[in-house]
């Protein structure tokens, strides 16, 4: 049955910002200008009208406690803001470019699986791989008349031979699905285990046991799973930006992401992560 919750004077939450700054795969814009993504048991749209967000979904439970969970609305986003464009006019920029982003709470498991598909790839292809492994793994739920798909569980998707994924065009992330899946599946490391680790750099060297999991990817699922507010992940754009607003090499290929990771720690501190993420979205998408 359908669902609605309505949330209403909301500040920091910009749909199009929250899904277009690289976090998730499984919200698509509609014609409307909503979005609809699927996550864990629950499809939802998503519409902001003037100064109301509009959730309507099928939920597995009360639409209003999984949206304050999953889009983080208890975590006061003006308070990070001010912090963040204290530190400097670059912050403040960003900060009111992306103004309306927020970290998604998102599942670990589909959250590990997404960003080592993430590795070396392009948004548009990530999405339709995702898409292809849930459609043959994952759960139907039909929403409106359109059929949607959950992401594999762990159980799921050890049904997959390596052959099979290569078959959805997961290329040479394959083999790394098909081991990283089996060690869940042998519990030779568990969700459990991850979610209790204190320590930021002992978890980070767990993730990176996982095949296909190197720091990036491990900085990601930290991020946008765990709430390591104060991890930095680097790729590409993070790196040119950093380079242009603060390092000034003149070849960014030699700035090294130890130099960047100090920067960004001595800068930002413990919000390192959101600045990364308004930064980045500021520079890829302006």
């Amino acid at each position: 049955m359908e669902q609605r919750y309505v949330l209403q004077n909301v500040t920091s939450f910009e749909p199009v910002h929250i899904f277009e700054c690289g976090q998730c795969f499984r919200w698509n814009k509609e014609d409307d200008g909503s979005y609809t993504g699927i996550f864990k048991n629950n499809v939802i749209n998503v519409k902001k009208e003037n100064n109301e967000v509009i959730f309507e979904g099928i939920c597995e439970g009360n639409i209003e406690e999984i949206c304050k969970d999953y889009f983080d609305l208890n975590t006061n986003y003006e308070e990070i803001k001010d912090r963040l464009s204290n530190i400097d006019v670059y912050l403040k920029k960003s900060v009111e470019y992306g103004s309306g982003i927020r970290i998604l709470n998102q599942d670990l498991w589909e959250t590990i699986i997404s960003f080592i598909i993430s590795a070396n790839n392009n948004i548009p292809r990530i999405k339709g791989i995702i898409e292809r492994l849930s459609k043959k793994y994952g759960k139907k739920i039909v929403f409106r008349g359109k059929e949607y798909y959950t992401f594999p569980s762990i159980t799921e998707l050890s049904k997959a031979s390596v052959q099979d994924l290569r078959e959805l065009g997961l290329g040479f992330r394959d083999k790394r699905i098909y081991e990283t899946t089996g060690m869940f599946l042998n519990k030779e490391i568990s969700l459990e285990e991850l979610q209790g680790e204190k320590d930021t750099n002992i978890l980070r060297e767990k993730l990176m046991t996982l095949p296909g999991v190197g720091g990036k990817v491990a900085d990601c699922v930290m991020l946008f799973s765990l709430k390591r507010f104060d991890v930095f992940p680097i790729d590409v754009w993070v790196r040119r930006v950093m380079n242009e607003l603060y390092i000034k090499e003149a070849n960014e290929e030699r700035v090294s992401k130890v130099l960047i990771q100090n920067m960004a720690k001595e800068k930002f501190a413990d919000i390192a992560g959101l600045a990364q993420q308004y930064l980045f979205y500021w520079k890829r998408d302006a």
